[in-house]
């Protein structure tokens, strides 16, 4: 064989097999660098968005006049420190993700989609569509639906939650939209409170507040 052509081509090679590490290396640190930004701005349990990206994408849509007419929502699981101790941390872990992802289906589709972040420990905050109805009655009607049972610990449970929603105008400031949605889901809650027998033991919360028995049967929900 040629001495120069068994050197050329061996180069060739060399150069192939150096071009192709390098992609790796690129397609790895791309890979890297993606799962790094989305970490930055979701939530890790629940995958939802985290309350930056809230912020950052509900500033946004506030701004931008063909998303409205849209509502803001902030809720909170009633009871969840009890649900923890009843139940166990990873019940508790589970309780929120099932309300993360019925929350995140009510942002909607297409180019009026918005936004529902988990911004910490309990407590949700969305950007949502408008629907019909006084926002007590939509409020009304998401915590119905956030209420649906779900199988917990071996048992089928209903899980209540305290909603504030408020319609939101073009050019308002999110904070004080998100601000007034926080108090009106405090007002929900105190007269959630109102219309609840004081708990006593982890055992009467059991039977009363934190869960409803239904019929022995295998249906459930998530």
């Amino acid at each position: 064989m040629d001495p120069l052509a068994f050197l050329a081509g061996a180069a060739v090679a060399a150069g192939a097999c150096a071009a192709w590490v390098s992609q790796r290396r690129v397609t790895r640190l791309r890979r890297q660098l993606t799962a790094e930004r989305h970490a930055a701005c979701h939530d890790p349990l629940t995958g939802l968005p985290n309350r930056r990206a809230f912020y950052s994408r509900g500033a946004e849509l506030v701004g931008d006049p063909h998303a409205h007419p849209l509502v803001a929502v902030v809720l909170d699981v009633d009871g969840f420190k009890q649900i923890n101790d009843v139940y166990g941390h990873s019940a508790g872990d589970e309780v929120l993700v099932t309300i993360g992802h019925r929350f995140a289906s009510c942002a909607g589709e297409g180019p009026r989609r918005g936004i529902v972040a988990r911004l910490g420990g309990d407590e949700f905050a969305g950007l949502i569509p408008e629907r019909d109805g006084e926002p007590d009655e939509q409020a009304a009607r998401l915590a119905d639906m956030l209420a649906a049972p779900m199988r917990l610990g071996g048992q089928v449970v209903s899980v209540s939650t305290s909603v504030g929603l408020v319609p939101v105008e073009p050019s308002a400031h999110l904070a004080d939209a998100v601000h007034r949605a926080d108090a009106a889901m405090y007002r929900a809650k105190r007269h959630t409170q109102r219309r609840r027998t004081p708990l006593v033991t982890h055992q009467h919360v059991l039977h009363t507040s934190l869960r409803r028995e239904l019929p022995t049967h295998p249906t459930s929900a998530t």
